[in-house]
């Protein structure tokens, strides 16, 4: 007998074999999608592979960022892509890394987005894989603002490190005109676990460098003050040092004044004139916490209620220091940032701290050195002065009595009147030891240091992270000829090129030279600073802020600066001028 036909069963092509299972018609299916998945993932290996390699090379965390924008669109075949690393605080970006737009439509663009809204803010808060057909069709997409490129396709994955979100990774414009597919999001998922491994290291790395630098400022400070100098000098060096390292736009020292506020006393930055002598009232509510001996941070000094003075209208980020050791707050040290700047991270704020700690110690222990040396002058004029008093003015006044008898028993008219005029410069010469036993007594007065101390207390300073002690040569009385206002601008010229050879110029020497018997073009005597290093020379296209800073300084006192070739071979290295009236 044979069995009914369901009608509802599929029609077999053999009445002799089975009707089909469903089931496994849908398993072989599956079982076909994975084969041409892991085809076309055996075939892109070589691809992924490589590009994991090129990822994982390089410490630098931006350059790192780069290699990972530019990689990424080349294993999925994007236009554009981009990295969007999350802020400390989880709201919003703090950077923005791109590859794709050259420098005039970014520049045409401007303002890089802030993740605080639209569909880059939904991905820091929920950081999920992420392929879209089109942006414009989720309604989370907040457009594009004008003169933006079109972009329409859409992939975005995390990236992880160790454990932590650091940031998220976004493709665009498939080339072609194609959607991205499973392949592409596969693909850049394995891509951004390797990136987080390469994002941690390049991170431990800056970290410790950063370190590295803070502790090298630190022993430069220390070295600084404790080599001698008035106290002046001494905050100066705190502010300078504080401002380099901490990137900012300027460093300022406050000091409590006798009406119980704050003023500025050591100003490291473009315009040091402006700032220097500014008093923070009393009633500021910044004072009482400055003088509590706590760190403050601000946001933004340009609308914090806290500050008062006008001087923090031009400045975005800041952090407020005590100079504090053994419970005494000796200061504030201040290192704003400009307008818009990045804030201070975490890291950057527990070595500020600790920077501002070691340079408070290194004052008094500056401040112990100098009292104590004053002390060993005291004694020292004190048993200089016992010893005039006693000895030179007791044998001269028995000097003189001798002389005064011989007088007397002359009978000579001419040797009467010669003793009596020796006498007479005797009693002189016992009037002017006794002035000068009364002014060794009262105690030495405090000169500043000369601009030769000055100098080679910088020198000094900079051999520290240079490894090396630069050489050094003056021509001419430079202490008496140079005024103090072109010093002070020559010590912080001279301070701006050591910090640029240590920190570009890979030098094995430097020469310093100061030369204060130069003629000006106009006629002028004048001072003339070189510093000239056999390093690696100044880059075509590189940075230079700085060098723009010293012509404008040099320039404002009626000088100049220009820069040349050095002293390694064949002309290599860099020769930095600097000259000013004196």
């Amino acid at each position: 007998m044979v069995a009914p036909t369901d009608p509802g069963a599929p029609a077999s092509a053999d009445p002799a074999e089975p009707a089909a299972d469903p089931d496994e018609a849908a398993a072989t299916r599956a079982t076909r999608g994975l084969q041409g998945l892991s085809a076309e993932l055996t075939a892109r290996v070589p691809q992924l592979l490589e590009a994991m390699r090129s990822v994982g090379t390089g410490l630098e965390l931006h350059s790192t960022l780069d290699r990972i924008c530019e990689t990424a669109a080349e294993l999925a075949g994007a236009r554009y892509a981009a990295i969007g690393v999350v802020a400390e605080d989880g709201k919003g970006l703090s950077d923005f890394v791109y590859h794709g737009l050259d420098e005039e439509t970014a520049r045409r663009i401007g303002r890089l987005p802030d993740g605080h809204r639209g569909l880059l803010g939904a991905l820091i808060h929920d950081p999920v894989p992420m392929r879209m057909a089109d942006l414009a069709d989720d309604p989370r997409s907040c457009g594009f603002p004008p003169r933006h490129p079109p972009m329409r396709t859409f992939l975005g994955v995390p990236i992880r490190v160790q454990g932590e979100i650091f940031g998220n990774l976004y493709l665009t414009e498939k080339h072609g005109g194609e959607e991205f597919t499973d392949y592409d999001l596969n693909m850049v998922r394995v891509l951004a676990t390797e990136a987080g491994i390469a994002i941690g290291n390049a991170r431990l790395y800056e970290a410790a460098r950063q370190r590295e630098r803070w502790i090298d400022g630190s022993v430069a400070v220390t070295t600084a003050l404790l080599s001698g100098g008035d106290a002046e000098d001494a905050l100066q060096v705190v502010a300078e040092q504080a401002r380099q390292l901490s990137d900012s736009a300027a460093g300022l020292v406050l000091l409590p004044d006798a009406e119980g506020g704050m003023e500025i006393v050591a100003v490291a930055s473009d315009h040091p004139s402006a700032a220097l002598g500014v008093v923070v009232p009393p009633e500021s509510a910044i004072v009482t916490e400055l003088l509590c001996g706590e760190p403050v941070f601000i946001e933004d000094a340009a609308t914090d209620p806290r500050v008062t003075t006008e001087l923090a209208s031009a400045y975005g980020p800041a952090m407020l220091l005590p100079l504090r050791s053994e419970g005494r707050v000796l200061g504030t040290l201040v290192t704003p940032r400009a307008r818009g700047a990045r804030p201070f991270s975490e890291a950057e704020r527990t070595l500020g701290a600790q920077f501002a700690s070691q340079a408070a110690l290194a004052l008094m222990m500056a401040e112990a050195q100098r009292d104590r040396e004053r002390l060993a002058v005291y004694e020292d004029r004190d048993r200089i002065a016992r010893d005039l008093h006693d000895l030179v003015i007791q044998r001269l006044f028995a000097t003189g009595m001798m002389l005064e008898t011989a007088q007397r028993r002359s009978v000579v008219p001419e040797v009467q009147r010669g003793v009596g005029k020796a006498v007479d410069e005797l009693d002189t010469t016992i009037q002017e030891i006794r002035t000068a036993i009364f002014a060794l007594q009262q105690g030495p007065t405090e000169a500043p240091a000369g601009l030769r101390t000055r100098v080679l207390r910088e020198i000094n300073m900079a051999a520290v992270p240079l490894g090396f002690k630069p050489a050094h040569h003056f021509v001419g009385p430079v202490d008496s000829l140079v005024g103090e206002v072109t010093g002070k601008n020559l010590i912080a010229a001279l301070r701006e090129a050591l910090s640029n050879a240590f920190r570009h110029a890979r030098a094995s020497s430097i020469a310093v030279v100061v030369d204060a018997t130069v003629v000006l073009p106009d006629g002028r005597p004048g001072v003339r600073l070189t510093v000239a290093d056999d390093g690696v020379g100044i880059p075509d296209g590189g940075r230079r802020s700085g060098l723009k800073n010293l012509k404008r300084r040099a320039e404002s006192l009626g000088g100049d600066s220009w820069y040349g070739p050095g002293t390694g071979e064949d002309g290599g290295g860099t020769a930095l001028v600097w000259q000013a009236p004196h």
